[in-house]
């Protein structure tokens, strides 16, 4: 078996048996091509098959000179998987890395953005110009529906049920949620859908994406990226923004606010509630007063 090969399998097994998105696809192909060319570098000439538990410990422990433990972590992850993909297809019938155990990391907890933050950073927006409509509109997505950022730039306009106050967001795996939209967000989507995008020239296949750039394509992850931190920047807001951090400040607030962790869990699109609860990390205080008010004892 070629190293070659064995990739391009792997990745369509991610992406179809697996359900995962390109970007997660990607980043799984290319912790396997690092182990590629570790080999190449050191001149051992061994297929996938041929490598043991060994040879993987001392690639690793050259990688973690270079990265952090996060990084190594899911590096380690990766190089799992592959080998899980591997045994799963009956091409070999152990993983070498089943005796190698990733970095102890701490959980890291989620910034989050005050209710003023998040209006501070909506002001600063420039309407002007054609752009500004459609940014004010997207941070106001992010917020209020919690949206990853692939889902954001996947949205397309047959996903919008105004009439009903949703919108269906297709999430990891392909999996499909209806997620409840204010008033509010929808006067920005529809300033932004009929007064802007209407008068542009969109290119195939993307006339039912929502969100387009000046060429009339499918925005990128990383112009979403740039668009919120130079929102951010532009707020003077002193904290580490991504489009993520809308998101976790999303959950925050509805937790902070009463809304069950079950409901926040389904609008996310979480499968397991266990990934959910790290919000409950974010504010402890919401959960002693919810003790002191419903405890009998309290």
């Amino acid at each position: 078996m070629k190293w070659n090969n064995a990739l391009k399998d792997f990745a369509l097994y991610l992406k179809i048996e697996r359900g995962m998105s390109e970007h997660t696809v990607n980043n799984y192909s290319l912790d396997v091509q690092k182990l590629v060319q570790y080999l190449e570098v050191h001149d051992m000439s061994l297929s996938p098959l041929q490598i043991t538990s060994e040879d993987i410990q001392s690639f690793i422990y050259k990688m973690a000179k270079e990265i952090n433990p996060r990084t190594q972590s899911r590096l380690i992850s990766g190089l799992r998987s592959f080998y899980d993909y591997l045994i799963f297809e009956n091409y070999c019938t152990s993983n070498p890395l089943e005796r190698i155990e990733a970095p102890k990391i701490g959980r890291k907890l989620p910034d989050t953005l005050s209710v003023n933050d998040i209006d501070r950073i909506v002001a600063t927006i420039d309407l002007s110009s054609p752009q500004g409509e459609r940014n004010r509109a997207i941070i106001e997505l992010l917020y209020s529906c919690g949206l990853r950022v692939s889902e954001l730039t996947a949205l397309k306009i047959s996903d919008l049920f105004f009439d009903e106050d949703f919108i269906k967001v297709t999430g990891k795996g392909n999996k499909q949620r209806f997620v409840p939209i204010g008033a509010l967000t929808q006067k920005y989507i529809n300033l932004y859908k009929d007064h802007v995008r209407v008068q542009m020239k969109i290119e195939t296949p993307f006339n039912d994406t929502l969100f387009l750039n000046r060429r009339g394509k499918q925005l990128s992850r990383a112009m979403i990226f740039t668009i919120v931190k130079k929102a951010a920047e532009e707020a003077d807001i002193q904290k580490n923004i991504s489009p993520h951090t809308f998101r976790h400040s999303f959950a925050t607030h509805l937790l902070e606010n009463g809304a069950d962790l079950r409901a926040i869990q389904m609008m996310l699109g979480h499968q397991s509630i266990t990934t959910t609860e790290i919000y409950m990390h974010v504010d402890k205080s919401h959960l002693k007063e919810v003790v002191h008010k419903f405890h009998p004892r309290s």
